[in-house]
């Protein structure tokens, strides 16, 4: 009788979403159809990065971010190699070279190298795109554990914190160091924070909520290099403010995907490594890319959880479920193939933290009496931190920011998401935020995103706890939601509350 050969498939990275493609491929493993081995260059196995703000100001202990167990995935059969680099991918050969220098053999290949922080060009720092940043002591990405454990320590001696860069990442950072009691300095370019996504007379109250929650914010910044001391990092110099003062730079400028490896071996790649709506980066069918580092179809990397996590459980069953072609027959042509849903993620931005209340999302560059269909409503209380602005056409939301305003930005979200009519009157809308009137009971639909990280709807999360699960830990090991940033839990709560509620 003839025995099919299990078939050897390399997982370069591992991250959140690599653990998630591991999982979906145990089962085959378990059956002995496929020989696993994942390869990561960090030493800890892979472990949620959106928690590293929270470790580093004490909110969070590592064991906490930890994605997957390392004795659990070796006993199962999978070969786990962390602290180990890839340098070259022989696509001829089917080889992966290391830096310990023997090579690993595979029959499929599956980059998850995700992302890289990208380092401006800053003297004293090295800002190659291509290689991992050489940064000096006291100058952090916040982009590892490490870089986490670095970070903890010199807020443990009340160190000052500089952040540079006003995007999400950067804004998330100081206000968890804010409200750990430190006062963090926030350096941007841009007139306001979140320039992309936030208007001008929003980003005027949005600076002086930071103030108020405790970050130092400079605008207008142009840095132009770093100062050091025998300690490390001493100060920031700029162009426009002089030295800033510190004893830590945490740089949050952005990301970029890690393509190099791809590219040395003959890949196509640019603002990721290049894949079809397969993921699928070759002719042959071997190789495959997702997440961070994956430009799918023509659409950049979304910088989130939840559209990698899709793509893991769509590329885990296509594994399970199609062999590698063999030498003497032609791949399986692509239209035989049934076409995986698309890989999406919510538009929708949304920062809280220290009584600081953003969402954000679309398109709100219109002015107010825009001539070309669309409507904008602007309201703005400064006295309370309330603005909303609000762009539609035929009643439908194009993009809209709100702050201070948490259930009107929950219904503009919902009919947002759904592309659904907006009340004619959108004064209505405002009146949900009445302080004296009770919390809203209208329902989200089962379809309606609940956890953003991970993209488990409201009708994932009540499925999963009439299934039994009885904790916000037994629903996210059933469905994903509340793995992520934690925004979603108190929704959860909420929910096994009125299961738990006798009738």
């Amino acid at each position: 009788m003839s025995h099919t050969p299990s078939e050897r498939i390399l997982i370069i990275g591992f991250g959140p979403v690599a653990a998630s493609l591991i999982e979906g491929l145990l089962p085959g493993v378990s059956a002995g159809q496929i020989e696993l081995t994942v390869l990561g260059a960090e030493p800890q196995p892979a472990y949620n990065r959106v928690l590293l703000a929270e470790v580093a100001v004490g909110s969070t202990r590592t064991e906490h971010l930890m994605l997957s167990d390392l004795n659990r995935l070796r006993d199962a059969g999978v070969r786990v190699l962390c602290g180990y680099t890839a340098t070259r991918v022989d696509r001829a050969r089917r080889k992966v070279h290391l830096a310990t220098g023997e090579p690993l053999s595979y029959d499929r290949l599956i980059f998850a190298t995700g992302a890289r922080a990208m380092i401006p060009s800053l003297h004293g720092v090295n800002f190659d795109p291509h290689t991992e940043p050489d940064l000096p002591e006291g100058v952090l990405a916040l982009r590892t554990l490490e870089d986490a454990l670095s970070l903890q320590k010199v807020l443990a001696r009340n160190g000052r914190v500089l952040i540079l860069g006003g995007g999400i990442l950067g804004l998330e950072a100081a206000l968890a160091m804010a409200a750990a009691g430190h006062t963090p300095v926030l350096i941007h370019h841009g007139p306001a924070p979140l320039g992309r996504m936030v208007d001008a007379d929003g980003g005027r109250l949005l600076l002086r909520q930071l103030s108020e929650a405790g970050v130092e914010v400079h605008s207008q910044v142009r840095a132009t290099g770093v100062r050091l001391n025998e300690n490390g990092f001493a100060a920031l110099g700029t162009e426009t403010h002089g030295e800033i003062t510190g004893d830590a730079l945490l740089i949050s400028t952005g990301v970029r995907a890690r393509t190099e490896l791809a590219a040395g071996c003959g890949l196509e790649v640019g603002r990721g490594i290049k894949t079809d709506e397969y993921l699928c980066a070759d002719a042959e069918h071997r190789i495959f890319a997702l997440g961070d580092c994956a430009e799918v179809a023509g659409t950049a990397p979304a910088g989130l959880l939840a559209p990698g996590w899709a793509q893991a459980g769509w590329l885990a069953n296509y594994l399970l479920t199609h062999r590698a072609p063999r030498p003497d027959r032609a791949p399986e042509p692509q239209s035989a193939l049934t076409p995986p849903s698309p890989f999406t993620a919510s538009q929708v931005l949304m920062l809280k933290g220290q009584g600081l209340e953003l969402t954000a999302a679309g398109d709100i560059d219109a002015p107010l009496f825009a001539e070309d269909g669309r409507d904008v409503m602007v309201f703005a209380d400064p006295s309370r931190g309330c603005y909303l602005k609000l762009v539609t056409r035929d009643s439908v939301a194009l993009g809209f920011v709100a702050l201070g305003l948490p259930r009107t930005s929950a219904e503009v979200v919902l009919a947002f998401e759904r592309g659904a009519a907006l009340p004619e009157d959108r004064s209505l809308l405002l009146r949900l935020d009445d302080p004296g009137l009770p919390e809203p009971t209208a329902a989200a639909a089962d379809e309606d995103t609940l956890c953003r990280c991970s993209g488990a709807t409201y009708g994932d999360v009540a499925h999963a706890v009439s299934e039994g699960c009885e904790t916000v830990a037994e629903v996210g090991e059933s469905c994903r939601a509340g793995t992520g940033c934690g925004g979603c839990r108190e929704k959860i709560e909420q929910m096994l509350q009125r299961v738990a509620i006798p009738a």
